[in-house]
């Protein structure tokens, strides 16, 4: 079943999500990702599939993969969630995180 973008039925697990991401947090600041306004996207794009975008505090983050992996598993964690895809941007060797964080969904 394909969602309608804006529908409540995936705005309601989109926002379970982003509140679950509030415990994913950033060990040099102490903050969490939505905090630091890293996480730029949360979006169901099919029912239980979620997408996560976000954006490291510098292109040469070297905790990026790490975060990338946080994400996911908080992400996952949530009720409804039967897929997630993580896409890290702005970062040096964002192709290989982006492959390596989702090599379960090839």
């Amino acid at each position: 079943m394909r969602l309608r973008r804006g529908s409540i039925l995936n705005k309601d697990l989109e926002s379970k999500v982003r509140d679950a991401l509030r415990e994913v947090y950033d060990p040099e600041t102490g903050l969490n990702l939505l905090e630091m306004n890293l996480i730029t996207k949360v979006e169901e794009l099919d029912e239980g599939f979620v997408e996560v975008e976000f954006t490291p505090s510098s292109p040469f983050c070297p905790i990026a993969f790490y975060l990338a992996s946080k994400i996911k598993l908080k992400a996952q964690s949530v009720e409804g969630v039967r897929k997630v895809r993580v896409i890290c941007k702005g970062h040096l060797m964002e192709e290989q995180i982006n492959s390596m964080v989702n090599s379960d969904l090839v």
